[in-house]
C-alpha cells in the first residue's frame, strides 16, 4: 500500500489530531484533477464555490473525476492506516478561495456538524494548488482533539466559508495554532474534534483544496432521519447508511437526482443550527 502511514505517522496523528502532509497525487494527476476543476467551473460559469445547489458539497456525486479523487489508492491507503480496511465517503467539500477574495474558516471541530458516533471520521484534506500561509492554509490546535465534543456558537457570516459563522465556544489560543502546508499533490488528515481554522487568500494564485470525510461502517448517524454514503474500500456489513452511486457522467440526470436527495437527506437531518457548508 503506497501511501500506507508510518508508525511514527500514525502516533502522530493520535497525539496532535492530525498528520501530514504527505504525498499522494502525481504531477500529472494533480494537473488532470485542476484541469478537471476548472473546466466544470467554465461550464457552470462561477466558482463552484458560487455554484447554486450545493455543488461545492458532495460534487464526487455529480463528476465522475471527483469520484475518481476520493478513491484514489494512495489516499485510501493513508486512511486505512487511521481507521481500518473498510472505508466509507460521508461528505465531501471543495474550499476554494481566491485571492484577495476575504474568505476565511472560523475556528470549529467536524464533528459539530455531523452527527456521527462514534468519533472515529478522519478528514483528508487535498491540496490541489500550494497551500501556504499567504494562501489560506489550515491552522490548527494540535491536541484539542482530546478534550472531545466542544460546544459551538454562531459567529460572523460575511467572507465565512462556514454558512452560519459557526465557531467553537472557546477563547481559542492563537499562539499555539499550527500552520499546516501542504504541497499540491499532497494531504493532510486530522481528527473529527481537531479545532481548526484557515485565514484568507491574501496569495496572488487560487486556493484549490479538497476536503473528503472518511469513516469506518461501524459509525452510525445518530440524526434525525437515514443518511447517505458512498463505499470505496471493503464492505459495509452494517448497513447504517444508502449507499451512492458514483456518476456516470458530469451533471447527468441521474447523477444530479443522486446529488440532490443525498445533499437535501444531508442538511436537513442535522437540523438548522448544524447545516454548515462543510
Amino acid at each position: 500500500m503506497t501511501g500506507t502511514l508510518s508508525t511514527a505517522e500514525i502516533a502522530q496523528y493520535h497525539e496532535t489530531g492530525q498528520v501530514g502532509p504527505v504525498p499522494a497525487l502525481s504531477s500529472l494527476e494533480v494537473n488532470y484533477f485542476r484541469s478537471a476543476l476548472e473546466a466544470a467551473e467554465a461550464t457552470l460559469g462561477t466558482t463552484l464555490t458560487n455554484a447554486p445547489g450545493q455543488i461545492r458539497a458532495k460534487t464526487h456525486l455529480l463528476y465522475p473525476w471527483m469520484a475518481e479523487l476520493v478513491r484514489h489508492p494512495a489516499i485510501l491507503d493513508a486512511v486505512e492506516s487511521l481507521i481500518g480496511p473498510n472505508l466509507l465517503v460521508y461528505h465531501l467539500t471543495c474550499w476554494l478561495k481566491e485571492p484577495g477574495d476575504g474568505q476565511f474558516v472560523s475556528w470549529h471541530q467536524d464533528g459539530t456538524y455531523f452527527g456521527l458516533e462514534p468519533f472515529e471520521h478522519v478528514t483528508a484534506w487535498v491540496a490541489l494548488s500550494d497551500a501556504t500561509r499567504e494562501t489560506g492554509c489550515i491552522r490548527f490546535l494540535p491536541g484539542s482533539h482530546k478534550s472531545g465534543q466542544r460546544d459551538h456558537i454562531l459567529g460572523e457570516t460575511k467572507g465565512n466559508l462556514l454558512s452560519n459563522g459557526q465557531r467553537v465556544d472557546l477563547k481559542v489560543p492563537e499562539e499555539r495554532a499550527i500552520d499546516i502546508v501542504v504541497p499540491k499533490g499532497e494531504v493532510s488528515f486530522h481528527h473529527t474534534h481537531l479545532i481548526h481554522a484557515s485565514r484568507p487568500n491574501e496569495g496572488t494564485e487560487r486556493r484549490l483544496g479538497i476536503g473528503i470525510s472518511y469513516i469506518p461502517p461501524h459509525v452510525r448517524f445518530v440524526g434525525e432521519g437515514r443518511v447517505t454514503a458512498s463505499l470505496v474500500r471493503g464492505t459495509d456489513e452494517h448497513g447504517y447508511f444508502d449507499h451512492e452511486p458514483p456518476p456516470a457522467n458530469a451533471l447527468d440526470t441521474a447523477a444530479r437526482a443522486v446529488h440532490a436527495d443525498a445533499c437535501q437527506r444531508f442538511f436537513a437531518s442535522h437540523g438548522s443550527a448544524r447545516t454548515a457548508e462543510i
